[in-house]
């Protein structure tokens, strides 16, 4: 699904993100930081469930590994 949208984005930024990334136009620059922006807030989501993972502190890993 395609979206069209009129923004007003910092043409210094834009021209800057040109320079550093591999994408050739505007448009590719936006869809990838937007790509990075969803990437980055799903890995904040699986950091905080780090925090409500409960875990057996006697499991030994080492053993599921000897078994072989």
């Amino acid at each position: 699904m395609h979206m069209t949208a009129n923004l007003e984005v910092d043409e210094n930024l834009i021209q800057e993100a040109l320079e550093l990334g591999n994408q050739l136009t505007k448009r590719a620059v936006v869809e990838e930081a937007l790509r990075e922006y969803v990437q980055r807030r799903k890995q904040l989501k699986i950091f905080e469930l780090f925090g409500t993972i409960e875990y057996d502190n006697d499991y030994d890993y080492n053993q599921q590994r000897d078994r072989k």
